[in-house]
């Protein structure tokens, strides 16, 4: 990485902890609201993708609040589910959300780097990640370490918001997610900013079909991913 690219994801990571840290406190109705209630819908169907194995272990990087981790703890018995965020106070939501589930004992969550996790190679029977892939400062880079951490025969899996193609829906999706999302964002958490940064990101973020190549230029096989609700996300699952 150039010193220039190093400068820009420093930046970007000091930014997004930034937005996060504003947003903790509303995020989770925010997420549902914003979304129609279809972010439920889309957590479940990614971790079925995940096939997490009765007993298993699971990993949710950038786990913020806990939403998906918490699905991940509820899909099968006797599982041990590690979330891992950067940002303190959306960790402090997720444990309040935990508290209030049946999961206490199968969830520990944990401050760590995406870019960085501090587990052993082969150490989790799948790696899944919600939300936040367009927010990492190395896309690639945390993938790389998501298959790292998992066994062979284990799967990363990345659920986010993607990028439509079909015509009149895209165009209304993109009215919707550039001028009247910030808007009812900036209502929520009672400020301008944050809420913009959604659909800045999602401009920034590749399309799903290149996220797809990356998956597969770490290594990862039968590299694939699912559309839902007319593209507006995306699950992306590839096999160690």
């Amino acid at each position: 990485m150039t010193i220039d690219r190093f400068q820009q994801a420093a930046e970007k990571e000091k930014y997004v902890h930034s937005v996060f840290t504003a947003i903790a406190h509303r995020y989770d109705l925010l997420n549902t609201a914003l979304s129609f209630n279809q972010d439920k819908y889309w957590r479940r169907f990614a971790v079925r993708q995940a096939g997490l194995p009765a007993g298993g272990q699971a990993l949710d990087v950038c786990c913020g609040t806990a939403m998906l981790t918490l699905e991940l703890a509820r899909s099968v018995e006797k599982v041990k589910v590690t979330g891992l965020d950067f940002c303190e106070e959306m960790l402090a939501v997720g444990r309040g959300n935990i508290a209030k589930s049946n999961c206490c004992e199968a969830i520990e969550l944990v401050q760590g780097n995406a870019l960085a996790l501090p587990f052993a190679d082969n150490t989790f029977d799948c790696a899944t990640i919600g939300f936040a892939l367009r927010n990492v400062p190395d896309i690639k880079q945390t993938i790389a370490e998501m298959q790292r951490v998992v066994k062979p025969g284990g799967r990363v899996v990345s659920l986010e918001l993607a990028k439509p193609s079909a015509p009149v829906f895209k165009q209304l999706y993109y009215l919707y997610f550039e001028q009247i999302l910030p808007l009812l964002g900036k209502l929520g958490v009672g400020f301008d900013g944050p809420y913009r940064w959604l659909p800045e990101s999602l401009r920034r973020f590749p399309h799903q079909s290149v996220i797809c190549d990356y998956f597969t230029e770490v290594g990862l096989k039968q590299a694939c991913y699912h559309e839902l609700t007319g593209g507006i996300a995306a699950v992306h699952v590839g096999v160690k």
